[in-house]
This record gives structure tokens, C-alpha cells and sequence, in this order.
């Protein structure tokens, strides 16, 4: 893997929480457009590394580089442009409850002073990807969790970003539901953006042909080859 062709690349990295070491000399190049699974137990550490990604944490030591810009020389007010380049998926989807399904998605294009019109446009058709065009002025609270994780993917989706980060996004989710979400993450990814997933859920990396990177107690098990 070059250095040209990864577009996050971590080196001897550290994340404590005072005393505790929640990740260890952790490095690791994620190519350009690849679909790669961070799998390992509860507790492993893996959300603790999609967070220092987007700046949700900072490294206690060691260096990472996301699409050439490095993260320890970021200034605060350039924070929300790195946050642009990535789409983020959680377990408990987090969509705002005072919000329509519409409202959510829409959220993310408004902070971005894009026309009403083009939001109208764009969300619909997002939508429409994600099979919930028919819930539009629905509230989260009258949604099943598959169909909430739905909205979740394609808000994370909305702003075209070039990475996304899915944080056990079927840890709650029925196996159909489940397969649901891998489809829609899939087509992203043949679209051209890079998908980064951690899940504890062995089914979901035992039978795919991405690569699959397992942390063990803050540590990179095997090291990918790079």
C-alpha cells in the first residue's frame, strides 16, 4: 500500500484515559475507496480508534494523516472541514427525536448553507436509496431500529463524504435489518467512498472478501499488510 493511495494512515499510536491504555502502538494505512472491518471484543478499543479520526478524541501520542492532513496540526476553527470528509454511523443512530425523518437528513446540508431547494432534491432522493421515502414527516420514536439506522446512513451520507465510519451500526439490529444496512454501506462504497466498520460481530467478517484488521485490548492483533 503507498502512500498515495491511503487516505488514513495511523503511526504508533496512543489513546489513554489517565492510567488506562485504551489503545497501543496502534499503526495502520487504510487505502483510497477500501471496505474494512475493525472487528474485535467489546472494550477492544475499536470505537476509541474511529474517534480519534474525526477529532471526537485527541491522540495521547503518535501521528495520524486523514487525505494528507495531519491531526495534530489542525487548528480548532479547521476542525468542522475534516469532519466534512467523513460520514458517521452509530449503534444508537442518534438522529434528534424533535426531528422529522426529512429534518435529520436535511440537518447536515443546512449547517452547510446549501440552498432549500437543492436540500429538498437531495434528501428525497437519499430517501429513496435508503427505502424511506414514505416516512418523510415521520418522527424517530415511530420508527423500528432498522428503519432508524436507514435514516441514519443516508443523514451520514448526505454531505457526500469521503469516508465513512460505521460504529457497530447493526449491533441492535434483526439479521434482515442487518443485511439491509451492509447493502446500503456497499453501494456507498462502490460509489467511491472508503467505509471503515467495527463490529464484535464475527458472522459479519467471516465470510467477506474486505479486509479485516482485529484489536485486542488496545492492540492491532496482526498487523495488516501495508
Amino acid at each position: 500500500m503507498t502512500e498515495n493511495s491511503s487516505i488514513i494512515r495511523m503511526f504508533r499510536v496512543n489513546k489513554r484515559y489517565g492510567s488506562k491504555k485504551a489503545l497501543e502502538d496502534i499503526s495502520l494505512d487504510i487505502a483510497k475507496n477500501e471496505f474494512l472491518f475493525i472487528s474485535g471484543p467489546s472494550g477492544a478499543g475499536k470505537s476509541t480508534l474511529l474517534k480519534l479520526l474525526y477529532l471526537a478524541e485527541p491522540v495521547s501520542e503518535g501521528q495520524i494523516l486523514v487525505d494528507g492532513l495531519n491531526l495534530s496540526r489542525i487548528s480548532r476553527r479547521r476542525v468542522p472541514l475534516l469532519r466534512r470528509k467523513f460520514g458517521i454511523i452509530f449503534q444508537d443512530y442518534k438522529l434528534i427525536p424533535t426531528r422529522t425523518v426529512f429534518q435529520n437528513v436535511a440537518l447536515v446540508l443546512e449547517t452547510r448553507g446549501i440552498k432549500r431547494s437543492l436540500i429538498e432534491k437531495r434528501v428525497k432522493s437519499l430517501l429513496r436509496v435508503v427505502d424511506m421515502d414514505d416516512r418523510l414527516t415521520a418522527y424517530p420514536a415511530s420508527l423500528s431500529g432498522g428503519e432508524q439506522q436507514r435514516v441514519a446512513v443516508a443523514r451520514a451520507v448526505a454531505g457526500d463524504p469521503q469516508i465513512i465510519l460505521a460504529d457497530e451500526p447493526t449491533g441492535s439490529l434483526d439479521e434482515d435489518s442487518a443485511a439491509i444496512i451492509f447493502k446500503l454501506f456497499h453501494r456507498f462504497h462502490l460509489s467511491g467512498a472508503t467505509v471503515v466498520v467495527a463490529t464484535h460481530d464475527k458472522t459479519l467478517t467471516s465470510n467477506t472478501s474486505s479486509r479485516v484488521i482485529q484489536i485486542r485490548k488496545g492492540r492491532l492483533d496482526e498487523q495488516p499488510d501495508c
